[in-house]
């Protein structure tokens, strides 16, 4: 770990000050939609106190999927100067601040980190703070001029390449360069490796409050892409870029505390091992919302087309898909929708590279904390891949966005800031399914052009 920049010795609340010290000159003002598309406007350091005290204006329908039309008023991103991050690696004299849009003086209740911070005050009122840590897995690719994919690593061919020391190596510099900053920011990463599929890889850092995890998972994704374009490679965060190979996932790992104090482990029962899985009644309340609303928050967890290419696939070259198909639980095991690897946190294994962490983390508190009202009871822990306590979860994007709306707790979760962003964002979701429902294909031209 390095140590503090000069900025973070200074008050947080003057963004100036602070971009001043580390020498910075541009301030990318960014947020993101509901899609988890980054938005940003550079913002030379002459004009931080402007930032700070009025926002930057952006022409909201231009954005994206943030619920606006083109004759709305502008979208206001107000930095919240707590997110400040110096980003050297990308640029020299560049940071980079996490934003609140605003409509009018208002905050907008389409952005994804104002739904967040709508959830976890919710939270706060009942006395729970969400924790999360957040494993961000990409793949590192090339693109032929016909549109073919490979690995960016040619010699990454292997059937089985997860943990290659030697595939990791050769891509020392990328990953050595994304960890040396994640650390420089007090991140705390501490592993690196090489996934399942080939050109696939994960850097993990240290867990934190819900919404501080959630700007790093931009954060990281916005670094992990410069720095591969750096070198000649594209990032992807693709669910499922290569047919045959394992998807990549976004797992996030959960916890409750209260004024400091951790709420997942039982003191009556602290056995990791036993039946209880060394969990509080609490834990198995969350746990128990969790998997009733696993089918409607898959929408979210699994936003696109393509994560349903991962969650359905059956088998890959290394020989698992590492993707649940289920709503179970269950210990130290890979193969479920939640995985309890401790007595302290559960794994929420059902989202992929596409979800927005924003939204992701605010529909899984919203449905854990359904559970705790409900005193939800999880039931018997799953056996694998082959139990069948639970449901399958949704097997098309569709399914998921149908899903979705019949479950109230998960539209309140996106409506939390404010009505209609549930409907808004389950519209645009079955337009991206049918989107792809009428584009025709290989796959058809394969199977039907002489078929008849």
């Amino acid at each position: 770990m390095t140590a503090p920049t000069a900025a973070q010795a200074l008050e947080p609340a003057d963004l100036k000050a602070r971009a001043e010290a580390d020498g910075v000159r541009f301030l990318l003002a960014l947020f993101v939609d509901l899609t988890g598309k980054p938005c940003a406007k550079l913002v030379p350091v002459e004009a931080a106190d402007e930032l700070q005290r009025d926002g930057v204006g952006f022409a909201g329908y231009a954005v994206g999927a943030i619920g606006q039309r083109p004759c709305d008023p502008d979208l206001i991103a107000i930095p919240d100067v707590d997110s400040y991050t110096p980003l050297p690696w990308v640029r020299p004299g560049l940071a980079l601040v996490h934003c609140d849009p605003h409509v009018e003086g208002r905050a907008w209740p389409f952005a994804p980190r104002v739904i967040l911070k709508a959830m976890t005050a919710r939270a706060a009122q009942r006395g729970l703070e969400l924790f999360a840590g957040a494993e961000v897995e990409y793949f590192l690719v090339s693109r032929a001029e016909d549109g073919t994919l490979a690995p960016a690593d040619a010699k990454d061919v292997d059937a089985r390449p997860c943990y290659d020391a030697r595939g990791l190596t050769r891509m020392y510099d990328h990953l050595t360069g994304v960890s040396t900053a994640m650390n420089a920011l007090g991140w705390g990463n501490y592993a690196n490796d090489h996934e399942d599929a080939n050109g696939q890889f994960e850097q993990n850092f240290a867990y934190a409050d819900a919404l501080t995890t959630a700007d790093r998972v931009i954060t990281a994704r916005y670094l992990i892409s410069v720095l591969a374009e750096q070198r000649g490679m594209t990032a992807t965060f693709m669910p499922k870029p290569f047919a045959d190979r394992t998807g990549s996932g976004m797992h996030l790992h959960l916890s409750l505390w209260s004024d400091g104090a951790a709420r997942f482990p039982s003191a009556s029962d602290p056995d990791p091992d036993g039946p209880g899985f060394g969990l509080s009644a609490l834990a198995h309340q969350f746990l128990g919302g969790i998997l009733d609303h696993a089918a409607g928050m898959q929408a979210v967890l699994a936003p696109t087309v393509n994560s349903y290419k991962r969650t359905g696939a059956t088998s890959t070259r290394s020989g698992a898909t590492w993707s649940p198909r289920r709503a179970t639980y269950g210990g130290n095991d890979r193969t479920h929708f939640v995985r309890i690897p401790d007595r302290h946190r559960i794994e929420l294994r059902g989202g992929d590279g596409s979800a927005n962490p924003y939204l992701a983390l605010a529909a899984a508190l919203a449905a854990g904390l359904d559970g705790i009202a409900r005193e939800a009871d999880p039931g018997a822990p799953g056996t694998g891949p082959d139990a069948v306590a639970r449901p399958e979860l949704p097997p098309t994007l569709l399914h998921a966005v149908e899903a979705l709306t019949a479950d109230p707790v998960v539209v309140d979760a996106l409506d939390s800031a404010g009505p209609g962003v549930a409907e808004y964002f389950a519209a645009l979701k079955r337009e991206e399914f049918l989107d792809w429902h009428s584009t025709v294909g290989s796959w058809e031209h394969d199977r039907y052009l002489t078929a008849f």
